[in-house]
């Protein structure tokens, strides 16, 4: 039998919606903002989820973002095929999703978020947010973010658009990598892959720059999409299945 839905007042509301520009069939993107002072005693369990003990021991907003980021995933598996799971934690932190299932999972200063597809249609769903950087830190951490070739074209673009494309760089990458390490079991980093070109309409295309298997080897291309709401840029990445 279906447990009953209940949700804390740190993260009063779930929201079904697509807050990027292209639609993907058969996916289900779900969010909600949370408050980490609106977090009491009790919340976990009366909202049906478990607390890692990794959780237990952190500060309210690392538990907060947690426990909204599962709620959301939990209602969008209930909106994907009615099932009620909560993805575990595991070893490596990641989402333990469902053999059946991929998706993922991103929160950033009060906003949490889950997607979730069948694997019968999709292999990979990455999906970060990210608070824009302003200009002076965009230009201080662009170094640490964007390969060589990157801060190029950065240099020869509008001044304008640095903190943008810097806080672009950080986000699709991050959401890469949550798309590509399921299916690689390998680590790599913001110097492995870079942002070839992006639109104002939401495209991004990247490319990797290391091998991580003889199916993802450097130099192949994926697509990414993003959407810039409320001060925050949302990034995903989507490989469909074979």
């Amino acid at each position: 039998m279906t447990e009953p839905l209940i949700l804390p007042a740190c993260c009063p509301a779930l929201n079904t919606h697509w807050p990027l520009p292209y639609n993907l069939p058969g996916v289900v993107l779900v969010s909600g903002v949370f408050d980490p002072k609106q977090l009491v005693d009790g919340d976990f369990p009366r909202s049906n989820i478990d607390s890692p003990a990794s959780i237990q021991r952190s500060v309210a907003k690392r538990k907060a973002e947690f426990l909204a980021g599962r709620l959301c995933a939990r209602e969008a598996l209930k909106q994907l095929d009615g099932r009620y799971h909560v993805p575990s934690i595991g070893e490596d932190r990641a989402p333990v999703w469902p053999v059946d299932i991929c998706g993922s999972i991103t929160h950033s200063h009060g906003w949490a978020a889950a997607i979730v597809g069948q694997r019968t249609q999709w292999r990979g769903l990455g999906m970060d947010v990210e608070n824009l950087l302003d200009s002076e830190r965009a230009q201080r951490l662009a170094g640490e973010i964007l390969t060589t070739d990157e801060l190029k074209r950065m240099a020869a673009g509008p001044v304008e658009h640095i903190a943008l494309l810097v806080t672009l760089t950080f986000s699709v990458k991050e959401s890469l990598f949550k798309a590509l390490y399921p299916l690689v079991q390998k680590r790599f980093y913001f110097e492995d892959a870079e942002v070839l070109h992006w639109s104002a309409e939401g495209n991004a295309r990247l490319r990797l720059l290391i091998d991580l298997s003889s199916e993802w080897p450097s130099g192949c291309e994926l697509d990414a999409q993003f959407s810039v709401q409320d001060g925050q840029l949302l990034s995903l990445v989507s490989i469909p299945a074979l």
